[in-house]
């Protein structure tokens, strides 16, 4: 059974005009399809959405629906669910343009009766970044392959629409003369058609062809991020405009660092030498190696904070931090020599537990590191 318009827009039957729009334009803005790619059931709703609203914000097919329902529309029409992508932003064009600053995605820009332009489809590619290029930014070179107009393409207006993008149909109904438009078959909603082309183009006048494309890409990235580099997708025939490249952000793993938000963590493995007499050790940070220093008389699990030798948070609010934890190797094979030593130590005073204040607990470490 068809839901109901009223539902799907999450209003009552008595609201008004200008809250039917507002909870159109709240349903356009969750799940449009540039903030959901690749969600169906996102652009499932984003689709039912705009066919409700089509009806609803029109006093003539509201009456109709509140009066027989969806019965209304039986037998063809926008509000019968025929809607697709094209229809929708050449129809509520405005409702994207206010609702993104005029633009969101490449869609604003449609309203007024006029004919928006296409958008050439997206790209998508996946990038591997090492640990260190998160930490410090990058800027990486990649091949893509995309389409574009090829050169000596030219175009002209299509004689099906006019140019307009779409073709208006009339339809007699039950219920009267019913009008309706639908994206133009022949030039797909461009409102132009090729006009001369070479022969290596499509039918659209495309051509594939691949292109280096230039992606800064900021300090403080995470596995999974996805960055936009406008106008990089595949070119739109006519007067459109090139679609977008997706970046999916993939940070491998690194042989010593954890990361952990903006914080990395270091597992630092010292002798028991070491953690009685103190030492120093060279440690590895996503900015080069750094000498610290171990007190003589360190406790296994003690950790040290390197302040700022972290990750730079995406935001801009800072840099994280670097922990060392330290863990003394207690050695599992010992020669008769080292074995006597041990014994004679074992009831030694010095060798004794005492731990004091400052050797705090497991959990008191753990919120220490977070605090």
């Amino acid at each position: 059974m068809k839901e109901d318009y009223y539902d799907i827009l999450g209003i009552s039957k008595n609201a008004s005009a200008a809250e039917i729009k507002k909870a159109y334009r709240k349903k356009a803005i969750e799940f449009h399809p540039d903030k959901n790619p690749g969600d169906s059931k996102a652009e499932e709703m984003f689709k039912k959405a705009a066919e409700a609203y089509e009806v609803l914000s029109d006093p003539d097919k509201k009456a109709r629906y509140d009066q027989y329902g969806h019965q209304a529309f039986e037998g063809g029409g926008f509000g019968g669910g025929g809607m697709n992508m094209d229809d929708i932003f050449s129809q509520f064009g405005d409702i994207f343009g206010s609702a993104f600053g005029g633009g969101f995605g490449g869609f604003g820009g449609f309203g007024g009766g006029q004919r928006g332009r296409v958008k050439g489809s997206n790209l998508r590619i996946r990038v591997k970044l090492s640990l260190e290029e998160v930490a410090q930014g990058v800027d990486k070179k990649i091949k893509v392959k995309r389409k574009k107009v090829a050169p000596g393409t030219t175009y002209k207006t299509c004689t099906t629409c006019n140019g307009h993008g779409q073709v208006t149909k009339i339809q007699n109904t039950i219920l009267g003369r019913m009008q309706t438009a639908t994206t133009c078959g022949t030039c797909k909603g461009a409102g132009e058609i090729i006009d001369n082309a070479p022969k290596e183009a499509d039918m659209y006048g495309m051509i594939s062809s691949e292109e280096t494309v230039s992606i800064k890409i900021p300090a403080g990235v995470v596995d999974g991020m996805q960055l936009k580099v406008s106008g990089k997708g595949n070119d739109a025939p006519g007067n459109g405009i090139a679609g977008d490249l997706l970046v999916a952000i993939e940070v491998l793993p690194h042989p010593n660092l954890q990361r952990e938000g903006d914080n990395l963590h270091y597992d630092l493995y010292i002798s028991y030498s070491d953690a009685v007499l103190g030492t120093s050790k060279e440690i590895e940070t996503v900015t080069g190696k750094v000498r610290i220093k171990i007190d003589a008389g360190t406790q296994s699990g003690k950790i040290l904070r390197l302040r700022k030798k972290g990750i730079p948070s995406i935001n801009g609010y800072g840099v994280g931090d670097l922990l060392v934890h330290v863990n003394v190797w207690t050695p599992k094979d010992l020669n008769k020599e080292q074995r006597e030593f041990f014994e004679k130590m074992k009831n030694d005073e010095h060798f004794e537990p005492k731990p004091e204040k400052e050797d705090k607990s497991f959990f008191e470490k753990v919120k220490d590191m977070f605090s």
